[in-house]
């Protein structure tokens, strides 16, 4: 199967090449071989491919630097979806696109279904919902996976940011009143891997907008707890710095984040995809740290 995967830098990006690339025949770019948001560069490429899926990992995810760079923002989360959607469908191939619970304003009290009310707080959650209703304006056929709080062993992310924090502090102040699913992005590489081959094989997929996270619920401050625990269990740490919990309030950031953007996954089943059991998947994280 070709699929043309965007971002391949990204953590996305970077496990579903792990995952993927020896079972298929992957075109990966990252933004400095195709930058989506130029339309031109987009035809060429994916005329040049000819790919039978594409897999879209590529987005501005910097969510306080958007603040100040909306227009860039826009034009990757936004019109870079909008130009990959219309190339799909000139080729009647489907996309599956990446977004984020950032679309929600985090004032619900039960997790967030795919079909509830959306009101994102900033322009990164803003400019993605912007791609959301680009993609589905052009075409039908895909598949939109929000997902939320993601870590892995590349990049940057919380996890590794903790980890590099303990082995620096003694203490620290972690926001204890966001609650939201986080979420390995190997799991979800796997699950966007399944849908490849199940479109594959099918022709078909259960088109629309879907929730993929973790499974349990935590807020920053639970997340870098169980981080801490596990991370000395394996030894990756020596010891625990003390964790204070404080509020949004005493850590205040440019964008405002939401809440509770706790994702509801019983529509998965439909998807035919495994949720995301993230502690496990952050042992796993811990022993490639190691």
């Amino acid at each position: 199967m070709r699929i043309l995967l965007t971002g391949k830098n990204g953590q996305l990006g970077r496990c579903f090449l792990d995952v993927a690339s020896s079972e298929h025949e992957i075109y990966d770019f990252g933004s400095d071989q195709l930058n989506i948001s130029d339309p031109s560069q987009v035809a060429e490429r994916i005329a040049q491919v000819k790919p039978d899926i594409i897999v879209n990992a590529a987005a501005y995810t910097a969510v306080d630097k958007a603040e100040e760079e909306s227009e860039r923002a826009y034009a990757v989360n936004e019109l870079g979806v909008k130009y990959l959607a219309e190339q799909a469908v000139l080729l009647d191939i489907p996309v599956i696109h990446v977004s984020t619970d950032y679309v929600f304003d985090g004032k619900a009290v039960m997790p967030y279904l795919p079909s509830d009310q959306t009101n994102p707080r900033g322009v990164y959650g803003a400019s993605k919902l912007a791609g959301e209703k680009a993609l589905a304006v052009v075409t039908t056929k895909y598949i939109v996976l929000r997902t939320a709080w993601v870590f892995s062993e590349y990049g940057n992310n919380f996890v590794k940011s903790m980890i590099r924090l303990a082995k620096e502090r003694d203490s620290l102040n972690v926001v204890a009143d966001q609650y939201g699913c986080p979420t390995y992005a190997g799991d979800l590489a796997v699950a966007i891997k399944e849908l490849c081959e199940q479109y594959q094989s099918q022709n078909e997929l259960p088109w629309g907008i879907y929730h993929y996270c973790g499974d349990t619920p935590a807020s920053w401050h639970g997340f870098a707890r169980t981080i801490f625990a596990l991370a000395k269990e394996r030894g990756v740490i020596d010891n625990i710095p003390k964790l204070s919990a404080i509020s949004s309030d005493q850590y205040p950031t440019p964008a405002k984040r939401p809440e509770y953007s706790v994702l509801n996954l019983e529509s998965l089943h439909k998807l035919g995809v495994q949720k995301s059991q993230w502690i496990d998947s952050l042992n796993q994280v811990l022993i490639r740290l190691m």
